[in-house]
Order: structure tokens, then sequence, then C-alpha cells
């Protein structure tokens, strides 16, 4: 399982936002190039970035700052972010970027997903950002009447890589990841899943490296390396070597039912 570090960008920062507000950003880093090459000496292997403002507008932003993120690591970098039509994706894997998701427009034009699927294969994430189980779209802001599951398996038809579940109410909380919902949406699909949102401590991670085998690929972790509650190098080393094994039987139980 992959240990993905999460870098959000606003107004050219590096920041991390409470379950998706805008209004509860806090700044942990004024040059995120600084902390992109930092996260790659302590053992990432894949970064994940986000274009808050992008989000935000409906169109790319911190193009800039994504292209000379991608120019100084040697690791594969995914980003998302104001992603709603074929000109942006093919602009944004122009800059070096390994792979383009898309959420908003997942909703509201599938077809669009087909067709970058089919022009980018392999290259198409999406992202399903979800509250109460109802997909989220526009950065956070809005909530439609599409169940995340549903949208999971149209999106798996469609030829998308992986798919990334965020819990918004988890986000930014460092309370943990949402166990039973990424387990029932593993299950439902059989295209990866990336799980975003919670993640505090390297026993989170653990309990999410139980889930691998049916089909959770992959967590990204952002606030809890920013407060250090999670340390990356020993994170990696930690889901490397499996130890989840030994962990007792019972530990976190309720949240993985």
């Amino acid at each position: 399982m992959d240990v993905i570090p999460a870098i959000d960008l606003l107004e050219g920062r590096c920041v991390r936002l409470y379950q998706g507000d805008y209004a509860q950003s806090q700044v942990f880093g004024e040059n995120p190039v600084a902390v992109a090459q930092q996260f790659v000496e302590q053992g990432a292997t894949r970064l994940h970035l986000v274009d808050l403002d992008g989000a935000k507008a409906g169109h790319p932003v911190n193009q800039a700052v994504i292209e000379a993120i991608a120019q100084a690591v040697s690791v594969p970098i995914e980003v998302g972010g104001g992603l709603r039509d074929r000109q942006s994706v093919a602009d944004l894997l122009a800059l070096g970027v390994r792979w383009a998701i898309l959420g908003t427009v997942a909703v509201e034009q599938p077809e669009l997903i087909a067709t970058l699927c089919q022009d980018f294969p392999g290259q198409i994430i999406v992202g399903i950002d979800a509250r109460d189980g109802w997909v989220a779209t526009r950065g956070w802001l809005e909530t439609s009447q599409v169940r995340a599951i549903a949208l999971a398996q149209q999106m798996e038809t469609l030829g998308v890589a992986a798919i990334i579940y965020t819990d918004i109410q988890r986000d930014g909380t460092l309370q943990g990841p949402n166990y039973s919902a990424l387990r029932e949406l593993a299950e439902a699909i059989t295209v990866p899943v990336i799980a975003s949102g919670g993640v505090s401590s390297t026993a989170d991670l653990m309990q999410l490296l139980r889930l691998e085998t049916i089909g959770v690929t992959g967590a990204i972790v952002g606030k809890s390396l920013y407060t250090g509650d999670l340390i990356l190098k020993q994170a990696i080393r930690a889901v490397g070597q499996g130890r989840w094994q030994d962990i007792p039987p019972d530990f976190g139980s309720s949240a993985l039912a």
C-alpha cells in the first residue's frame, strides 16, 4: 500500500483545510516545491497535489507551482482541482503530471470521463468526495444527489485508473479514516481505491493495510504529516514491513466492522 503525502495549494502556498472549509485553512508552508522535495527525501514514491483555488474557480489556477514541483521531484505526481474540460487535463499532463484527478465532472459530465479515459489511458483518476455517503462537488461547496458507490461503479465501467475516496467529515480532523465506508466501496468495485481523509497515525495506516486485499492500494496523508502526528519515513517503513500482523485482532475492530 502506497503512503501518499498531500500538498494542498491555496494562493501558491501549502495549506490544509478543516473538513473542506476554505474559511478554516491553515498555512503549513510558503514554498510547496520545498515541501514536495522534503517528502521525497523522506521516502515518498508518489505525491498528491490539489489545486484548491482551481477547485473553487472551476479551472486550474496553480499551474506554475504544479509544474515547478513536477520538475523538482523524480516521483510521479497526481493532481486534482478545477479539471473540468479536456484541454485542462491535456495541459496538466503536459506539465509532467502522471495522473489527472477529476471530481465534479464525473457527476456532471460522465461522457467527458469516458473520452478522457480513451484519450489518456491509465492517467485518469476520479476523486469521490463524500459527505454522509453523498458525493460533494465544486470544491466540496455543493452536495449532489448521487451516492458515492453508484458513482464509483459507473466510473469503473468508463475505464478510470483508480478511485480516490475522501470522507469530507474526516478530512483534516485527525480522527481516523472511515473504514466501514472504504470497505463497502472497495468491495463494490474492482479498480484500485485510494483512501483519503482523517489519517492521524501509523496505527491508522496499519488498519487501512488490512483492506489492501480488497483493493485499497494507497492512503493519502496530509495534516498529520504537517503537525508531526505522523512521521512519513516511519510510516512508509511500517507499511512496507506489513506490521499490521502484529496488531491485536480486536484493535479498532469496531471501526472495521
